[in-house]
């Protein structure tokens, strides 16, 4: 299956951001930061990465919807245990 090349760019965008918020983490913990702040941004990226993932499943989902043939619906129960391991 053969990704939507918005839906890589959109992606790629999430990772850049979560790229920069796991430097900042890094940064937040070599200056010391307050234990708060470092996991409430700890859980940001953690959000990020899953959006990131979940906005790949779903394009992948749509285009097995749209398909209907036998290879979409083997496709489809790949996504689904994909999916089943971001949750």
């Amino acid at each position: 299956m053969e990704l939507n090349q918005d839906v890589v760019a959109d992606v790629r965008k999430r990772l850049r951001r979560a790229q920069g918020q796991v430097g900042g983490l890094i940064q937040m913990m070599d200056d010391g930061r307050d234990c708060r702040d470092v996991i409430t941004q700890l859980a940001a990226v953690s959000r990020a990465l899953d959006r990131a993932g979940f906005r790949l499943i779903v394009s992948g989902l749509e285009q097995c919807l749209a398909d209907g043939s036998e290879q979409g619906a083997a496709d489809r129960e790949e996504l689904e245990k994909l999916f089943m391991t971001l949750a």
